[in-house]
């Protein structure tokens, strides 16, 4: 039977992902929904925020690359054993003409789209700190600013961890568990550092568990429900999901909740027995616990 961890996450943030300029307007990444804007960050911003912070504070070696095939590739020599990054994350490597290796990312990443919409905020400076040192005149820019909450999905195929097809290579279960807790672990303190800031992407709250579909059930399920005395989440759209049958199974039946209090007011709404509604800390806990189950 197949495993697919799965988790959807919401947190919150501010001016995460910039694209390309117009004039002196620095422009978010956005896209238009139902008439509205919405500010998002691509999922390469955050897979090279999971890489960073996994070579950074978790030791994980970074993958060698070269230009020899005169494209900017991962080098032909690195092999998934050796380097998570490929392992979870995937690569193509070409070897003259048609001929190449391709491996699959495993671990698949949707973008962060904010769940509320950008109303044209727009910040407004100058370089006057560094200009008035030597009597220059001041440069003026704007720079489109958006604080909100985000959502992303990111699925894991765990019977493909460390295996690959092309190398014919398969590694232990213990460094199969260590590189998935260590990509959780990630992901559970997951930042970003942006224009001179340094921005929390942990989850605020994240549902999810592992299942022996591979649908990312809740990815563009999560909706947030503004009140004048609380934020809330749609949490009839969650309800339908859990109560949704697969392989005889229910969602509800693999899913726990993860949560940080005092942000959103209606959690208890959300069909789980309360054993599965948990902290973000306990949530993480839970999945790992699961993990290890799978590769015994």
């Amino acid at each position: 039977m197949a495993n697919f961890l799965s988790l959807t996450i919401i947190f919150r943030g501010a001016n995460l992902n910039y694209g390309e300029g117009v004039g002196t307007v620095i422009s978010l990444k956005r896209l238009s929904f139902k008439g509205k804007s919405y500010s998002y960050i691509s999922r390469q911003a955050l897979r090279y925020d999971i890489v960073r912070i996994m070579n950074q504070e978790f030791g994980i070696p970074l993958t060698p690359v070269d230009s020899s095939q005169n494209v900017v590739q991962f080098s032909k020599d690195a092999t998934v054993d050796k380097y998570p990054e490929i392992d979870l994350f995937g690569y193509m490597k070409t070897e003259g003409g048609s001929r190449g290796k391709i491996r699959k990312a495993i671990v698949r990443l949707s973008d962060a789209i904010s769940l509320e919409p950008w109303n044209g905020d727009i910040d407004y400076g100058t370089n006057m700190g560094l200009a008035s040192r030597i009597n220059a005149d001041n440069s003026i820019f704007q720079t489109e600013i958006h604080n909100s909450f985000y959502t992303y999905t990111i699925t894991v195929d765990l019977d493909k961890v460390g295996i690959d097809e092309n190398d014919k290579i398969n590694i232990p279960n213990e460094k199969k568990i260590e590189r998935i807790s260590i990509l959780l672990e990630t992901l559970k303190t997951l930042y970003r550092d942006i224009k001179g800031r340094r921005e929390d992407l942990s989850p605020v709250f994240i549902i999810g568990g592992i299942y022996n579909s591979g649908n990312p059930f809740f990815y563009n399920k999560i909706e947030l429900i503004p009140t004048r005395e609380s934020l809330k989440i749609n949490t009839k759209i969650i309800n339908d999901i859990l109560n949704k049958d697969f392989n005889g199974k229910k969602v509800k039946d693999n899913t726990y909740i993860g949560k940080v209090d005092g942000i959103f007011s209606n959690i208890n709404e959300i069909e789980l027995p309360s054993e599965r509604i948990l902290s973000v800390n306990d949530f993480f806990k839970k999945i790992k616990e699961l993990v290890k189950d799978i590769y015994k």
